[in-house]
């Protein structure tokens, strides 16, 4: 039983020996949504056709133009994702309760039974009080949350799906490494092209089921993170 027992600890282990002296990788795009998205979509934009205007006009409506609209709107398209988070939050619950109850009873006669027993009895014991029960519960809560984010970032992200009623399907990825501490930041989330800004620019309260992350990996996450012995430890002790 030890032998296995070792034999896992050691193979779980293995990961994080592996990245001794490392810095931590990128998440790589090959093979990603926005990578088959990139391919997908072989037709560059100053390959499309460009529509006069007016047959007499020198001002063309493609999207190449000067005025053209360069908005995301294809699969493979590119558009920039602007987060201003600055969300506070505060609840405050307080919840009481109580209950008393007693009950008694006693046999003051009963055929004359409860006095001949009364002089068998120890000193002081009588059957006129024969059940005496009494109770008393009492509960109070109280509870308060408070929370204060704020995150302000920008990252580009690629259309990686047009649904057929023409929403769009974006994600991004973004790492930055700095010596040994990698920051990881995730967008991903369905956006209207009419919600797309002439920038090219979409907030990110106009992304539906928006999934924002924003985290890190390397030495120093490590150091704040409990090992796996203790993690474990906390979900399998009872106290």
């Amino acid at each position: 039983m030890r032998l296995p027992m070792i034999s896992l600890v050691f193979l779980t282990a293995c990961g994080d020996l592996s990245q001794v002296g490392r810095a931590p990788s990128f998440t790589p795009l090959e093979g990603s949504y926005q990578h088959h998205a990139m391919y997908s979509n072989s037709m560059p934009v100053e390959s499309l056709p460009a529509v006069p205007t007016d047959g007499s006009s020198l001002w063309t409506a493609g999207r190449s133009s000067l005025f053209g609209d360069r908005r995301a709107m294809r699969r493979g398209d590119i558009l920039t994702v602007v987060i201003e988070i600055n969300d506070s939050a505060e609840m405050k619950n307080t919840s009481g309760r109580s209950r008393s109850g007693s009950q008694s009873m006693g046999v003051p006669s009963l055929f004359g039974l409860p006095q001949s027993l009364n002089k068998g009895l120890p000193t002081g014991a009588s059957l006129d009080s024969a059940v005496d029960l009494s109770g008393t519960s009492k509960f109070n809560g109280d509870g308060s949350t408070k929370r204060n984010e704020k995150l302000t970032l920008r990252v580009a992200a690629t259309v990686v799906e047009e649904l057929p009623n023409g929403v769009l399907r974006i994600e991004g990825l973004q790492n930055v490494r700095v010596n040994f501490e990698l920051r990881e930041l995730i967008v991903t989330g369905y956006v209207r092209p009419i919600d797309i800004s002439r920038q090219n620019e979409i907030t990110y309260d106009k992304i539906a089921g928006a999934q924002i992350s924003y985290g890190g990996r390397g030495q120093i996450t490590d150091m704040q993170q409990p090992r796996y012995g203790q993690q474990v430890a906390d979900i399998l002790l009872p106290f």
